[in-house]
């Protein structure tokens, strides 16, 4: 059986993360979980460390000593783990479950198909249940338009905060720190297509969610997307 770290980054999650929903998952699956609490200034790192407490052998709790953002705190988590020699793919959620984690062995399950990059994505279908605020959704496929000319991308939904990778694979990605605080989602497919240009469409593989909830709380503000371009031109010149 393939093992599964799944990353979480935390700042500030006090009010939006679920113990009971993580520890009854926790319980009853064989995954581990690594948690970034990225230097919070409430009482998440509580909360993780009796989650650790809950489930000791499937838990770890790396405490950042200051706020680097999420794509720094990830990609600490990811370090962390693909140092750990037991684990084949390593994936990373936000720890508001937008994303539910019973779609974790929905999206994985495709790694048995060759793929080596797995990304969750947000489309609104039958048999689905997306909700997502419109205002965010329509300023998404204007920023994802936008992306696909720039960065010569073509994902449906670059941002949805569910991907794993190959173990191999996520070391070589996250070895290096993002230009871009909020957009590192983008410039890991930018990383993966500029190191593998012949076969890159080869080993990725855009997943239909069945299941996301926009959740309050983002820290992701609508200003966010006017100021994006910035960080694109950033992603194209330093990778």
């Amino acid at each position: 059986m393939s093992k599964i770290c799944i990353i979480i980054p935390c700042f500030n999650e006090e009010e939006r993360i679920n113990l009971k929903i993580f520890s009854e998952y926790i319980e009853s699956n064989s995954h581990n979980f690594y948690f970034i609490n990225d230097g919070s200034f409430d009482n998440t790192l509580d909360i993780l460390e009796e989650l650790k407490k809950l489930h000791p052998d499937k838990v770890k709790v790396i405490d950042l000593s200051m706020n680097y953002g999420k794509a720094e705190a990830v990609r600490q988590g990811i370090l962390k783990a693909a140092e750990f020699p037991g684990f084949d793919y390593i994936g990373y959620l936000d720890a508001d479950l937008a994303t539910p984690l019973q779609e974790i062995d929905y999206l994985t399950a495709n790694f048995s198909y060759g793929y080596k990059f797995i990304m969750g994505s947000r489309v609104k279908r039958l048999g689905a249940t997306i909700e997502r605020d419109l205002t965010r959704h329509y300023m998404g496929r204007i920023f994802a338009t936008v992306a696909s000319i720039v960065l010569k991308l073509k994902p449906y939904d670059s941002q949805c905060g569910a991907k794993f990778f190959e173990v191999g694979l996520a070391q070589e990605l996250f070895s290096s720190p993002f230009a871009s605080k909020w957009l590192f989602d983008l410039e890991l497919l930018f990383r993966y297509k500029s190191k593998n240009k012949e076969d890159y469409k080869k080993y990725i593989l855009e997943v239909p969610l069945r299941l996301w909830k926009e959740k309050e709380g983002s820290k992701i503000k609508l200003v966010d997307f006017f100021i994006a371009p910035l960080d694109l031109i950033k992603i194209r010149s330093r990778n």
